[in-house]
């Protein structure tokens, strides 16, 4: 079958034939339709993750997959060969940019209804991430005012949508361009951060989605107020983190030399710092999906590649400025 392949870092990606996934007892065969494409795609090909996610290479990538269930392993219970399903598979089994993929019953979802295929690949990783962030780690409710930058990007996108789902004040950056989107999307407060410092702006915040990490971190952390918490899918990564994902005893000391400064500057400040790094879970893939089904939440495309060109979207991807997500499909 033909797969797109990562078979060095740094390098682009290769679309080749590769041997046919194996099912498992608890595996679901999918035979995909649409992948999503992702900000975590361009940096495991660039490497930077080599260190907390060491793929053995060549090794097949994508990390959002749609496509019709073909068969199942003897001991799955909840979908059926002819299922239209969704899922970010485990970190452990990348490898959606494939014909065929062997996923974890647990992993997958049936899709919404009325809703594309294409639209559906957009989902899985963007939602899961949000959700995670908003309902889990910040338990976001009613009144609550939260900070959601990059709002016009794939997570961002959702998160707003998700943010005033929960009842939530949403402020977002994104670029004035985009602003008329954000709003529609949910965004109350809207900030040019190209014109406008937020910090200047925003205060008292209870939590803060941060995807670009650094000196936006640091002055996210600024506009919490005491006891508020900022969530960073950017990095850097905790000690948590590295204890969640079980690595060993050097890199978890790296991370945490790597943490220590922010997570000294969020203790003086009286705030929390938490780095996430979203987890597959086709239980919330279904909360999401209903969600999508009451109108809560839509999905945002930007642009749709054949999948033969995926190494070239992924470029496009690479150089950011895309509202919501950039997907792939596939003919049948």
């Amino acid at each position: 079958m033909r797969a797109v392949v990562l078979t060095e870092y740094k390098q682009p990606l290769e679309l080749i034939e590769v041997e046919e996934p194996q099912v498992g007892e608890r595996d679901v065969l999918v035979a995909v339709e649409a992948v999503g494409l992702n900000q975590l795609d361009e940096k495991i090909r660039a490497g930077e993750f080599a260190q907390i996610l060491p793929y053995s290479l060549p090794v097949v990538m994508g990390n959002d997959v749609v496509g019709t269930v073909i068969r199942v392993g003897r001991l799955v219970e909840s979908f059926r060969a002819g299922d239209r399903v969704f899922a970010r598979p485990d970190q452990n089994r990348m490898g959606a940019f494939a014909e065929r993929l062997a996923v974890a019953e647990a992993d997958l979802a049936l899709i919404p209804d009325g809703i594309s295929m294409a639209e559906a690949a957009s989902l899985p990783l963007v939602a899961l991430t949000a959700w995670q962030a908003l309902v889990e780690r910040g338990h976001v409710g009613p009144g609550q005012r939260v900070l959601i930058h990059a709002g016009a990007g794939g997570v961002g996108s959702i998160a707003i949508q998700l943010a005033k789902h929960l009842g939530a004040i949403v402020a977002t950056t994104a670029s004035a361009a985009n602003a008329d989107f954000v709003r529609e999307l949910g965004a109350d407060v809207v900030i040019d951060y190209r014109a406008e410092d937020f910090e200047k702006i925003l205060s008292e915040y209870d939590f803060v989605l941060d995807s670009l990490g650094g000196e936006n971190l640091e002055k996210s952390l600024r506009v919490l107020k005491p006891g508020g918490l900022a969530v960073g899918i950017s990095g850097p990564p905790d000690p948590a983190f590295a204890k969640r994902m079980g690595l060993g005893v050097m890199v978890r000391l790296a991370i945490a030399v790597l943490s220590r400064r922010i997570r000294r500057q969020a203790t003086r400040l009286g705030v929390t710092y938490e780095f996430l790094f979203m987890r597959a879970d086709g239980e919330q893939l279904s909360r999401i999906a209903a969600l999508v089904d009451g109108g809560a939440l839509r999905p945002v495309v930007a642009k749709t590649y054949p999948f033969g060109q995926i190494p070239v979207a992924l470029a496009d991807l690479a150089s950011g400025g895309s509202r919501g997500k950039i997907v792939a499909t596939l003919e049948r």
